[in-house]
């Protein structure tokens, strides 16, 4: 979904005479990992937002939408260099998940202190 409304997006902000963000690297980031997602960020909330304006604008004409919004969004992020000599797996490899639906937050907990383990 993200390549076909990142073409939306950038269209839109080209009739609007804007600039698109760009992803940035943070300082001394020896592996340019672009860590400051600029772009990422912009092009996820555009979807969303668009998604959102479909189904209210579905809603307007016919009562109803076939469309639903998103209630998660999900990014895997590699980055920080490999662990060793020719790994895949890097070192500061990572998911983030956003609940954008607290709906589906169901429960949560409080970590307990941390205890000595053999």
């Amino acid at each position: 979904m993200l390549p076909t409304y990142y073409e939306i997006m950038k269209e839109d902000l080209s009739k609007a005479n804007k600039k698109i963000p760009k992803n940035k690297d943070q300082s001394k980031d020896k592996y340019h990992d672009l860590v400051i997602r600029e772009l990422d960020c912009a092009v996820i909330e555009y979807m969303h937002q668009k998604i959102s304006e479909e189904i209210q604008l579905d809603l307007q004409i016919q009562q109803f939408s076939k469309l639903q919004p998103l209630d998660t969004t999900r990014g895997i992020f590699t980055e920080g260099g490999p662990i060793f000599e020719g790994a895949g797996i890097q070192s500061k490899n990572h998911i983030q998940v956003c609940i954008r639906n607290i709906n589906c937050i169901k429960g949560f907990f409080i970590p307990r202190k941390e205890i000595k383990f053999p």
